[in-house]
């Protein structure tokens, strides 16, 4: 299985209420190899042609993952599937009610959850937009994973001499320490 997560990426929703009780959908993608936020997009009104649109973002045609793992969400419709075998793209939906078999998504949606948007109130998609690549950004580049040999997704040099400086994410919500 290691030798195919390369070619691996999953996509779910996360639903996110703003301060005037609104909904907002932010739709993920995630790349298996090394667990890296590949793209994020956020809509009120999430249809199978925005998802389809986003697929075609996240994607340069040269780049094409070779599956994707999806739930069975209603919002993958036929626009979408056939958006995916255009790309050549194997889609991979899962079984109902079994979010285990989307494991790899579902984890970071649950750490942007906690490490972020529980303790941010969003004022609109923008906003949310902007919060969510700022995430992104320091998930990507300086998070680090206990299943990538605690290093970050953006492999990263340790170094061991220098001065210890804290480089604020997120408004000072997390840091990142590194040797200057």
């Amino acid at each position: 299985m290691r030798n195919h997560t390369d070619g691996v990426v999953s996509v779910d929703f996360l639903a996110v209420p703003t301060v005037g009780f609104k909904l907002l959908y932010a739709f993920v993608v995630l790349g298996h190899g090394r667990r890296k936020l590949l793209h994020i997009a956020v809509t009120y009104q999430p249809t199978a042609e925005w998802a389809a649109r986003q697929i075609a973002e996240a994607f340069p045609w040269s780049d094409a993952p070779r599956h994707l793992i999806r739930d069975n969400d209603a919002i993958y419709g036929a626009v979408f599937k056939k958006k995916l075998k255009t790309m050549g793209i194997r889609d991979g939906p899962t079984a109902l009610r079994s979010p285990w078999q989307n494991a790899y998504v579902e984890r970071v949606i649950g750490s942007v959850r906690r490490e972020c948007l529980d303790h941010i109130i969003i004022l609109s998609a923008a906003h949310l937009h902007r919060v969510l690549k700022a995430y992104a950004k320091y998930y990507n580049n300086a998070r680090t994973h206990l299943s990538l040999e605690k290093n970050a997704p953006v492999p990263r040099r340790v170094s061991i001499t220098g001065v210890t400086k804290s480089i604020p994410h997120l408004g000072g919500m997390h840091h990142e320490y590194v040797r200057i």
